[in-house]
């Protein structure tokens, strides 16, 4: 597997901030402890939770170690702010695309669709938010599981709904909605910008097959 380009802070803030923007002026204690996040989702991202230093982070962020404990405790701090932000923009993305579609099978189709290509778009982020929380203290793992749950939940209702009107054939939700956001989430893992796959081509593939897998058979 390529290893990830370094993430831009475009990319990054993008993906974790509300409504994608930054929310500091340059150079105020906020901005220090974004651009500290920066620095941790870029060392992760190539070097993995275990083989990150705080020196490695703070080196990146233009900081001492002392500078990066002032606003986070340790690097495992760190990596519950970057899965936490993740998983709260994640399921905030799914709430709106939902909200907006007509139809179960449109919202179906967003949903699934523009989680494979957030995924895509952020291979780099997704592999950190998707697969380095286990490295996580208990209390803040069982905080983002938590923040799963409500990602889970979001496309269950969307199938329930499916169901009570006759779009779709789901025999059992919970287990459905497993199976989709995993095939979403996986893309993170194979992911790179070398692909034959863009991620508008992702969002495409991945929002139809959800609804193919799901659709209830038309009557004959």
């Amino acid at each position: 597997m390529p290893s990830p380009t370094p993430m831009s802070e475009t990319a990054v803030l993008a993906a974790l901030a509300p409504e994608g923007g930054r929310q500091s002026a340059v150079g105020d204690v906020a901005d220090t402890a974004v651009r500290i996040m920066l620095a941790a989702a870029d060392a992760f991202a190539e070097r993995g939770f275990h083989a990150t230093t705080t020196r490695d982070i703070a080196s990146r962020a233009g900081l001492s170690p002392a500078g990066v404990y002032v606003h986070f405790a340790s690097k495992e701090v760190l990596l519950f702010e970057l899965s936490r932000r993740g998983h709260e923009r994640a399921r905030d993305l799914l709430v709106a695309a939902t909200a907006a579609a007509p139809t179960p099978t449109e919202a179906l189709r967003a949903i699934v669709g523009g989680f494979s290509r957030w995924h895509a778009e952020h291979y780099g982020l997704g592999r950190i938010v998707q697969f380095e929380f286990r490295h996580l203290s208990a209390e803040h793992r069982d905080a983002v599981l938590g923040l799963r749950k409500e990602i889970d939940e979001v496309v269950a209702d969307v199938l329930r709904d499916g169901v009570s009107t006759g779009e779709f054939e789901v025999a059992d939700v919970p287990a459905t909605a497993l199976a989709l956001l995993s095939m979403a989430i996986d893309v993170a893992r194979w992911y790179a910008p070398d692909v034959r796959y863009t991620p508008e081509a992702i969002e495409a593939a991945y929002g139809d097959l959800a609804v193919r897998l799901v659709r209830a058979p038309s009557p004959r």
